[in-house]
């Protein structure tokens, strides 16, 4: 995962905030290709979007703080996939923050949302956790319009 960054830390000299999204946004291209997701989606026509998205800082990392993330995906419907991240201090072993975001599968030649393949489907399947979503949801009816 890397480490704290110059750039990425504020005037109080802990990671900003806008930061800790950008180090879950690169656990979630760590964990696609995995999952059947990211270019071999992509290359089908279709795309993952970001949705909505939540954070709980739990312990501040400082720069050169060594990370590491975990990601896990909780819950999954014919079109929406919701998982979780943790960061972590990756010497010392300790939580930084959490995160869950809740993703939409799109047709990228439409810009309109779309099943998953059955292949992906079946992927999700092999990998969610049983454990559950501490803020969101995926709830019936909720519509999201993309454009």
């Amino acid at each position: 995962m890397g480490k704290v960054r110059p750039e990425w830390v504020d005037h109080y000299g802990h990671m900003n905030l806008a930061y800790y999204l950008v180090v879950f946004d690169l656990a979630t291209d760590e964990v696609w290709p995995e999952w059947g997701l990211g270019p071999a989606l992509r290359a089908r026509g279709l795309g993952t979007f970001a949705v909505e998205s939540w954070q709980a800082y739990r312990r501040e990392v400082v720069l050169d703080a060594p990370l590491a993330a975990e990601s896990a995906l909780l819950a999954f419907d014919a079109k929406r996939l919701l998982l979780r991240h943790r960061l972590y201090h990756a010497e010392e072993g300790w939580l930084s923050a959490e995160n869950e975001v809740l993703f939409l599968c799109v047709d990228l030649a439409t810009r309109k949302v779309a099943q998953w393949p059955a292949d992906v489907l079946a992927r999700f399947g092999e990998v969610k956790v049983a454990e559950a979503p501490q803020r969101l949801a995926l709830k019936r009816n909720q519509a999201v319009k993309i454009r």
